[in-house]
């Protein structure tokens, strides 16, 4: 493919961005309250820190799931959005909110019956920094609160990505935002015990996390069926739970895939995570810095490929198959050249980002070294994640699977586990050496791509 094919006209950028700066708002906004959060949690110390992050590895595998349980419907959602079938995304956001009540109902027991195994599977001995009894305790008492937003959060998402799948990108990046900033707020009021109230540390941080996301879910519920006159598609959506069989089982073929594909993933980052933490509460402590400044930067790359998710799969329910290749290819150059910039940029903050934690010198030191890894291999995160967006928006849900849960158990784990086992390998060239085999998704994708198998329109017998 020609260089000059990758560069899109003005209106190309216009529409691209059109898309994904609503959602890079939301997600920097987002991202960027969590960071504050992080930090005013790693004010108070660095066990309360490492227990908090340990609880939210548990809470990202919920979070990817509901995310995967929604996504199979969602490609249904943006196809039919595209060729104008306004029952078939109703009944594609029916769908959603049964799958998320199904996710929801088995993670709470999972959470509620093996919290305290699961946290102490990532508390180890090996630094000179932590308390294993005290972070085992700050991290329970915060997942067993957390637990109280869940319900919140998965509801949320069915409504938010449908909004966003039939083109309505502002209301979800509104409802973010003033969650963030209430988040933000009661942080201050809770972590530290401000105003007369009690100085909750981790706790605290927890309930302004639950009252943020159910201030989220009330304006995102509360503008959609106001509005129906835009989003049509809530007009009936629950009087009734029937759809069309066929339609069910073809969102279950799709789905079902993506679902354990996000479950695996995710699963085998807090894996990949424990394996980690064998070289101790330090590194637990680094990752956890890492992660939270890595995500602020990753906005980029998120929002790119939930715009080829979008942009690209309502080309393809419209037909326009070979507008569709040629818009994926420069959606996904786009995203891989503002990703080497925003490499950069966190590669220059590395240095002085831990400065701002109340944590040990090992701590810091460790977490400098782990961000200009991940600023190094944030172009071939941007390439991977776009290649991911495009194969599950024609619906190749199953290439996906093998193409990102299988590699992570396949690759990444065996690596991890191999080399935390069976080496005393530090963890700075630990880490290198597992998350630079992105390298190698990078050349499974572009052949996927090449290939063209995604190109293929998913509704046009629904």
């Amino acid at each position: 493919m020609k260089l000059r094919s990758l560069i899109g006209t003005r209106a190309f950028y216009k529409m691209a961005l059109a898309v994904a700066v609503p959602i890079m708002i939301q997600n920097g906004i987002t991202n960027f309250v969590s960071l504050l959060d992080n930090i005013m949690v790693g004010q108070v110390g660095t066990d309360q820190m490492s227990g908090v992050s340990i609880a939210n590895q548990l809470m990202f595998v919920f979070n990817l799931c509901i995310f995967g349980g929604v996504g199979g419907a969602g490609i249904f959602a943006a196809q039919f959005y595209g060729s104008g079938n306004t029952d078939g995304v109703r009944n594609a956001f029916r769908f959603k909110l049964l799958v998320a009540a199904g996710v929801l109902l088995i993670s709470s027991v999972v959470f509620i019956l093996w919290d305290k195994p699961l946290i102490q599977a990532f508390l180890h001995e090996g630094s000179e920094t932590g308390d294993l009894e005290a972070t085992l305790r700050y991290g329970r008492e915060y997942l067993h609160i957390m637990l109280l937003g869940l319900p919140a959060f998965a509801l949320t998402q069915c409504y938010a990505s449908t909004l966003r799948e039939t083109g309505e990108t502002m209301l979800p990046m509104t409802s973010g935002i003033i969650a963030v900033f209430v988040n933000l707020f009661f942080n201050y009021l809770l972590i530290y015990g401000k105003l007369g109230l009690p100085a909750m540390g981790a706790s605290g941080a927890a309930i302004a996390t639950v009252i943020s996301r159910y201030v989220e879910c009330c304006i995102t519920v509360v503008w959609t069926h106001r509005h129906a006159e835009k989003a049509q598609f809530i007009r009936g959506a629950w009087r009734s739970f029937r759809m069309p069989a066929s339609l069910a089982l073809d969102i279950v073929k799709k789905g079902l895939p993506l679902l354990v594909n996000e479950f695996l993933w995710s699963g085998g980052m807090a894996l990949l995570a424990q394996c980690y933490s064998t070289r101790g509460l330090a590194t637990v402590a680094a990752i956890n810095i890492t992660s939270t400044i890595s995500n602020l930067f990753n906005i980029c790359f998120m929002a790119m490929g939930n715009a080829v998710s979008i942009i690209v799969g309502q080309q393809l329910g419209a037909g326009q198959l070979e507008e569709a290749k040629k818009t994926d290819a420069q959606l996904i150059a786009f995203s891989v050249a503002t990703c080497a910039v925003f490499g950069t940029l966190l590669a220059v903050c590395a240095p002085f980002f831990p400065k701002i934690y109340n944590t040990t010198e090992e701590v810091r030191s460790i977490a400098t070294s782990l961000i200009w890894v991940v600023a190094g291999l944030m172009p071939f995160q941007a390439f991977t994640h776009s290649a991911y967006f495009t194969l599950r928006s024609g619906g190749k849900t199953m290439i996906t699977f093998l193409f990102d849960s299988v590699f992570v158990c396949v690759v990444m784990l065996p690596l991890a586990w191999c080399l935390s086992r069976l080496t005393d390998i530090s963890i700075v060239p630990l880490y290198l050496l597992c998350q630079g085999t992105e390298i190698i998704k990078c050349v499974i994708g572009y052949i996927m791509l090449k290939k063209g198998v995604w190109v293929q329109n998913v509704v046009s017998n629904a």
